[in-house]
């Protein structure tokens, strides 16, 4: 199983990104599928998450309203991240666990991450 996630780069604060994560080796469609970040000198922290059919999305407090994770298929799904801060930057990383809220704690695959880097 591979998740490759993609999508990153430098923007100024205001702007947008869509990083995009695309899985391989297995289908995930009885899965949820969610992103992560952690940045230099933090723990790994929960962004957002998606249930296996799109019907549900949780969200951190810090990115509600901001940004949407959506879900193209089974294998395929995207942040979209707008009106990005500084305090967004960070290394960002596609994860498939169990449920859009377990999945907060419990994850089963991991991508290899995107690097996100927002300053004027």
């Amino acid at each position: 199983v591979q998740l490759q996630a993609s999508g990153g780069g430098s923007v100024q604060p205001g702007e947008s990104l869509r990083l995009s994560c695309v899985a391989s080796g297995r289908s995930f469609s009885d899965l949820s599928t969610g992103w992560f970040r952690q940045a230099p000198g933090k723990e790994r922290e929960f962004v957002a998450a998606i249930a296996w059919n799109g019907g549900g999305t949780s969200y951190a407090d810090s990115v509600k309203g901001r940004f949407t994770i959506s879900r193209e298929n089974a294998n395929t799904w995207y942040l979209q991240m707008n009106i990005l801060k500084p305090e967004d930057t960070a290394v960002y990383y596609c994860a498939v666990g169990p449920d859009y809220w377990r999945i907060r704690t419990i994850q089963r695959y991991w991508g290899q991450g995107t690097q996100v880097t927002v300053s004027s």
